[in-house]
């Protein structure tokens, strides 16, 4: 494994698959009477987040104390950057307390990069999600539910998603949710394409290693995982649509549209969903939807992360299996 988690892309697949597999072998320990490993005892993680998070923070706080981690949550509002602090006197601040590895969620492209490259801390960065650029764990443990549903809990083990069809749908154009999803499922095999209004398609995604769609009806008979995506208002600075009735007309997730798909294939979503916007209360409560399965299946895959860039860079297997003996 290397040092530092920015980008899905940089991620080989046997990286991506190590990172799958660990997290197969740490969800077994949300299993156990007491959900704990000692793996990171005595280590201290920085939660570093410039922008509001729920879902992802706390997905990352839970992991880190299930390593058994001393855990510090910094958050923007309330503290010194709300002063005018800049990123670098916070890192060195974080560095002078001697934390060991920062996962940090921040509104601008490039944050991450910026603290892993900039020698201002001596610790592992991992990236929570940079503006619109990025959200590597994200996309991990989108690809660990996949493979868990399309492939199978046992039989995933050390396999990919050679073959597997997936469609991403929305609004691509602001999500660091899409971008990451595309490159790591594009190393793991799947064929990928884009479904969304051109308005809300990125300049250059001709580049991407994946399909470009208008028409959502036509692609939904093959794909055997869909992804909504949030439409992302507060980054929207125009009218990229007409109205929010005829963009679910075109765009949104309902039942009937449901029905069109394979009898194997799921629903998924990153959260927060809109409910009646681009997925229905119908679709969102069924039983091929999985966004409670991707929020559970996070925190494994967090432990995964964290666990191979702090702890060891073996296969959780024997660690786990040893402490379930005792």
């Amino acid at each position: 494994m290397m040092r530092h988690l920015i980008s899905a892309a940089d991620l080989t697949r046997d990286d991506a698959v190590l990172i799958l597999d660990t997290a197969e072998e740490m969800a077994r320990v949300a299993d156990r009477p007491i959900r704990k490993l000692p793996t990171l005892r005595g280590r201290t993680i920085c939660n570093l987040f410039f922008e509001d998070s729920t879902r992802t923070r706390i997905s990352f706080e839970a992991a880190e104390k299930r390593l058994s981690a001393d855990v510090i949550n910094f958050a923007a509002k309330g503290s010194s950057v709300s002063k005018g602090e800049s990123l670098k006197d916070t890192a060195q601040t974080l560095e002078a307390m001697g934390v060991d590895a920062v996962v940090i969620r921040h509104g601008a492209s490039g944050a991450p990069y910026r603290l892993a490259t900039s020698g201002w801390i001596d610790a592992p960065v991992i990236n929570a999600g940079d503006g619109t650029h990025q959200h590597p764990t994200q996309a991990l443990l989108d690809a660990f539910t996949m493979r868990r549903r399309l492939v199978g809990r046992d039989a995933g083990l050390g396999r990919d998603l050679e073959g597997k069809r997936i469609t991403l749908v929305g609004d691509v154009l602001h999500s660091r949710v899409a971008r990451s999803n595309v490159d790591l499922l594009h190393t793991l095999g799947a064929e990928v394409t884009l479904v969304a209004p051109p308005t809300l398609v990125p300049v250059g995604v001709e580049t991407w290693p994946c399909e470009i769609s208008y028409d959502l009806d036509r692609v939904l008979p093959k794909s055997d995982a869909v992804m909504m995506l949030r439409v992302q208002r507060e980054r929207m600075n125009a009218a990229f649509f007409p109205t929010e009735r005829e963009y679910s007309r075109r765009y949104g997730l309902d039942g009937e549209r449901m029905a069109r798909m394979p009898e194997h294939a799921i629903v998924m979503h990153p959260g927060p969903m809109v409910r009646g916007m681009e997925i229905t209360a119908e679709v969102a409560d069924s039983d091929r939807c999985t966004v409670v399965e991707q929020v559970a299946n996070g925190v494994s895959v967090r432990m995964a992360v964290l666990y191979l860039l702090l702890g060891g860079n073996d296969s959780a297997v024997t660690h786990t299996r040893t402490e379930e003996n005792k």
